[in-house]
């Protein structure tokens, strides 16, 4: 048994609440227990120089957690920062 009386094998409650973003284009704010991350997607009709011309797509992804999203502050690297 856990410390939050959760048996070794139960799963955490699972919420997922979707569209909670005005200007993106999908958004979905998840919890998993006290876990909590917020997703977004944009569309771009553009694509990478080096992919031009060639009929196919891009897809990229962006990670960033908020200020005391953990008990202490957590270094991260970024780029031009």
């Amino acid at each position: 048994m856990r410390n939050n009386n959760r048996a070794n094998d139960e799963l955490r409650s699972l919420s997922l609440r979707k569209n909670v973003l005005q200007n993106a284009f999908g958004s979905c704010f998840v919890e998993c227990g006290n876990t909590r991350v917020l997703c977004a997607a944009t569309i771009e009709e553009s694509v990478p120089t080096w992919r031009k011309g060639k009929g196919l797509g891009w897809v990229t992804a962006e990670y960033s957690m908020l200020p005391a999203a953990t008990s202490q502050r957590t270094k991260r690297e970024r780029k031009g920062a």
